[in-house]
């Protein structure tokens, strides 16, 4: 059964103004960020193959290597609330807080939620955040490399039980 998206809600509460608005939205890239870039072609130069944002994935994974069930998001810092306990007290003080925390922590809790749905039918979920991609690329992909690999491996994998040997169907 695909997976439903619910459409966020903030009812009840209001941007600053609707230019405001728009201009945050309009700054705010959902897919082919720079750090996204970085971190993809990091990956295909290292022969990794992978596909972009499915959407009949919770969150729309930034890549996916579908064999393998591994998922990668590079969160933005800001939005998916990096060191989210300073962050909450920074925006705590500022301008339309409300709004901000809200809009901040229903991220977090998103981004919770979908970690768990696609861990629970067996997907590797790997989240780095945009400054650790922009400062480490290489790093990075070190540890999406030997993921991918080690899953690439335990796929080919048979299990003991199941091989005619151990199941007794030898010599039929």
């Amino acid at each position: 059964m695909p997976y439903q998206r619910a459409a966020p809600s903030f009812e009840g509460f209001h941007p600053a103004s609707e230019k405001a608005s728009a201009a945050a939205r309009g700054a705010s890239k959902k897919a082919n960020t720079r750090c996204e870039l970085m971190l993809r072609r990091e990956l295909w130069r290292r022969g990794l193959r992978y596909r972009l944002h499915d959407p009949r994935l919770p969150g729309r994974p930034d890549i996916v290597f579908r064999k393998q069930r591994v998922v990668i998001f590079c969160d933005g810092d800001f939005w998916h609330g990096r060191d989210l306990s300073s962050r909450l007290a920074k925006l705590a003080g500022g301008h339309n807080a409300e709004y901000w925390l809200a809009k901040v922590q229903k991220n977090v809790e998103r981004d919770r939620l979908q970690t768990g749905a696609l861990q629970s039918t067996g997907w590797m979920v790997l989240r780095f955040w945009e400054t650790d991609v922009l400062r480490r690329v290489s790093h990075v992909a070190d540890q999406i490399f030997a993921v991918v690999g080690h899953r690439n491996v335990a796929r080919h994998l048979t299990p003991a039980s199941s091989s005619p040997s151990a199941s007794g169907a030898a010599g039929i």
